[in-house]
């Protein structure tokens, strides 16, 4: 396996990047301290999730991930000593290169530091590598229609709808319906020869 530099993004209130295994504990808390703030927009948890091995393992997994050109996950390190060492995430998976290049964008932060515009400060960095340094041309973000927070950073940001999935993923206990937004990156000088197979 071809290990990948671990990217390190830094913005004027934040430090992202993935986390180390020595993380596992801020994880553990993370996860603990939003359990129910998360649930109404989250996947089923993994067994174990909220234990020092299940945090070992998601880590794990994050650099395999980034390792295999999969999936690319920050994780939110507020330069404030006084907060929590990890306070949310954003992450770029299902990466496809070629003629798509294109990835889906997730993202998530601690409920006590909703409202500051940190996932608006954290969301420009990420997309900014998205395009720059992945070469990518389209980031697809969908979210459930009574998630409005979600909704208007989005819109913030330059994401336009493209449509609405009925029953599309399973999210806080059931099949829920979501509205299909996407950000396209108009600045990609090298598209024809990045756009081959292969490439």
């Amino acid at each position: 396996m071809n290990e990948r530099h671990v990217p390190v993004l830094e913005t004027s209130r934040l430090t992202l990047t993935l986390p180390a295994p020595d993380d596992a504990d801020a994880l553990v808390a993370y996860l603990e301290r939003n359990r129910e703030h998360l649930r109404p927009w989250s996947p089923p948890e993994a067994p174990g999730a909220r234990t020092l091995e299940g945090a070992r393992r998601r880590i794990e997994k994050m650099h395999v991930e980034l390792d295999t050109g999969a999936a690319v996950r920050f994780w939110l390190y507020p330069r404030d000593p006084a907060a929590p060492r990890l306070v949310g995430a954003v992450s770029l998976s299902n990466i496809v290169l070629g003629p798509f290049r294109a990835c889906y964008l997730g993202y998530q932060l601690d409920r006590t530091f909703e409202g500051r515009g940190l996932m608006h400060e954290a969301l420009t960095a990420v997309i900014r590598y998205a395009f720059d340094e992945l070469r990518l041309h389209r980031i697809m973000a969908n979210y459930v229609p009574t998630n409005a927070r979600s909704g208007s950073v989005l819109r913030r940001l330059g994401f336009v709808i493209e449509g609405y999935a009925h029953d599309y993923l399973f999210i806080g206990g059931c099949f829920r319906d979501h509205i299909l937004t996407a950000l396209t990156n108009q600045h990609l000088a090298d598209a024809e020869a990045l756009c081959t197979p292969g490439g």
